[in-house]
């Protein structure tokens, strides 16, 4: 009786270990879908184009999640988290100008976000590396971590 008590309490905890990796995972294909959308400032929609906080919040609202529509109020949101803690679904918060993008892929030697660039030439949608780009590491500010997520 005690070996079916245990047995059926792991199957318990792998499931809602597994619930909890899928809704992360859930937001990050999500998100991918969207690559290649091109920039459109001051914009949430994917038929017209992204701003950076524009796709942050429309990612997240489609799960039900509530996050600022603006990168600056981004600032006093969410539950700060060092650089080498964050792990995927956590925002990563630039300044000079303003910008967020979403944790796709964290290691030791590797950050991947996706984010909504306003680059001119490679502009839209898209992942990054953040280890590989020293203006990414000069213009970061924190990462931010989403309540109740």
């Amino acid at each position: 009786m005690k070996f079916k008590y245990t047995v059926f309490c792991l199957v318990i905890a792998n499931c809602l270990i597994a619930q909890v990796k899928t809704k992360t995972d859930s937001i990050i294909d999500f998100a991918t879908k969207h690559v290649g959308v091109k920039y459109k400032y001051a914009s949430a929609n994917p038929k017209k184009g992204f701003d950076c906080s524009g796709f942050v919040n429309f990612v997240f609202s489609e799960f039900g999640v509530q996050v600022p529509r603006s990168s600056k109020l981004f600032n006093h949101f969410g539950i700060n988290v060092e650089l080498d803690s964050c792990k995927k679904g956590d925002v990563l918060l630039f300044e000079k100008p303003g910008h967020v993008g979403i944790v796709t892929y964290h290691s030791k030697d590797s950050l991947r976000f996706i984010h909504a660039s306003s680059d001119k030439r490679h502009g839209g949608v898209k992942i990054s590396e953040f280890y590989s780009f020293s203006n990414y590491k000069k213009r970061f500010v924190k990462v931010i971590r989403i309540p109740n997520f």
